[in-house]
């Protein structure tokens, strides 16, 4: 039986390997004809096509997916709303643990704040600077007291904040896709693409800090991320 797996393994990856080949063989002969990502920068105004997609030619789609993002997050606080917090927190204790977590909480920040400043010109974006910056508030979770935690998240008002990013990003989506645009600026520099340094930067906070709130409620009701 175990080599009746290995062979079917063998037979699958041979196939996927033999379509990916034919794949890239058809992809390059359209890229040859239609140049698609070309056409998208140049409509956008930024070298980066894929940003270009999510902010433009699809940002109907990226509206409902900041708002799925939100209703998760909601739904998080719903279902353990009834659960009683936890009496242990399980986190780091040694100190070279806390050093190397705090340090890639830092490198994760500085990197989510370039991907949403930069998003629009080089690989990256709203979405993968959220990821990156939520990365950096876990690492200092998992290191930090979780009352303290709570009490910066309370005292910078982050859930306000969370909730004004995604009016911003609705109301700026929109005005978009009523044809109201930014003058789209050089392409290539720092303040060109009309909306979408702004519609990245509003989708990253907003990523960052819903998961700063899931995280807080995962530590306070399980103890644990």
């Amino acid at each position: 039986m175990k080599w009746l797996y290995v062979a079917a393994s063998l037979a699958l990856f041979i196939t996927m390997l033999i379509y990916s080949q034919l794949d890239i063989s058809a992809a390059t002969e359209l890229t040859a004809k239609l140049p698609i990502a070309e056409t998208i920068a140049q409509e956008s105004s930024v070298p980066n096509a894929v940003t270009g997609i999510i902010f433009k030619n699809r940002l109907y789609d990226t509206i409902f997916e900041v708002v799925v993002f939100t209703i998760a997050i909601m739904g998080v606080r719903f279902l353990l709303a009834d659960e009683q917090p936890s009496h242990t927190v399980y986190q780091f204790t040694d100190q070279p643990s806390i050093v190397l977590a705090r340090l890639g909480a830092t490198i994760a920040a500085l990197v989510g704040i370039e991907l949403a400043i930069r998003g629009h010109l080089s690989p990256g974006g709203g979405f993968a600077a959220g990821v990156a910056g939520g990365t950096a508030i876990g690492l200092v979770a998992i290191t930090s007291p979780s009352e303290w935690m709570e009490a910066v998240y309370k005292q910078w008002q982050a859930s306000a904040w969370e909730k004004v990013s995604v009016l911003l990003f609705i109301a700026i989506a929109l005005l978009s896709l009523f044809g109201l645009a930014l003058p789209p600026g050089i392409p290539g520099n720092l303040l060109s693409g009309g909306w979408i340094p702004i519609l990245n930067t509003l989708v990253a906070i907003k990523v960052a800090l819903g998961s700063w709130a899931t995280v807080l409620i995962f530590v306070r009701y399980r103890g644990l991320l």
